[in-house]
């Protein structure tokens, strides 16, 4: 089947994706946007996230054929050309990048956040990124960035 949607902004387009094909390997295999990654491809790690329509989810558990006719947005999408958004920037800059694995959906489980709560608290922040596994930060490195986020973006 072929599927039209929205990524980044840009209108694309992918055929020959199975019906059973999950929008994370449609996005990585077909549409060369390798960003949200592939760990556990059961919706428990939180490395795939995506916005679809404005709402986070693992795209490890949404059919392609579910976004069609849809928006995505990925931790591709987040910043603007060259320019790094503050909450990517923040990650780089705190050291909350290591392995890479969980980095995308940190990044855009931190960026939804913020969009909601521009100033959370410490409880708060676990509470969103809960969703989200890291085996190799211990996790300071990563509430460092999110509070480094947070105040740049205020």
């Amino acid at each position: 089947m072929r599927i039209e949607l929205t990524i980044n902004g840009e209108r694309r387009e992918a055929d020959d994706v199975w019906e059973g094909e999950s929008l994370l390997y449609a996005l990585r295999e077909r549409l060369g946007l390798p960003g949200s990654k592939n760990a556990c491809e059961q919706g428990e790690c939180g490395s795939c996230t995506v916005y679809l329509d404005d709402t986070p989810v693992c795209s490890c558990l949404v059919a392609a054929g579910q976004a069609h006719g849809r928006d995505v947005t990925t931790v591709e999408g987040l910043g603007s050309g060259e320019q790094l958004h503050p909450v990517q920037q923040a990650f780089l800059e705190r050291g909350a990048v290591q392995c890479g694995f969980c980095t995308p959906g940190l990044i855009v489980s931190t960026h939804d956040l913020l969009e909601r709560n521009p100033s959370p608290s410490d409880p708060e922040i676990r509470e969103a990124l809960a969703g989200n596994l890291c085996r190799c930060t211990g996790y300071e490195k990563i509430m460092e960035a999110v509070r480094s986020a947070a105040e740049v973006q205020r």
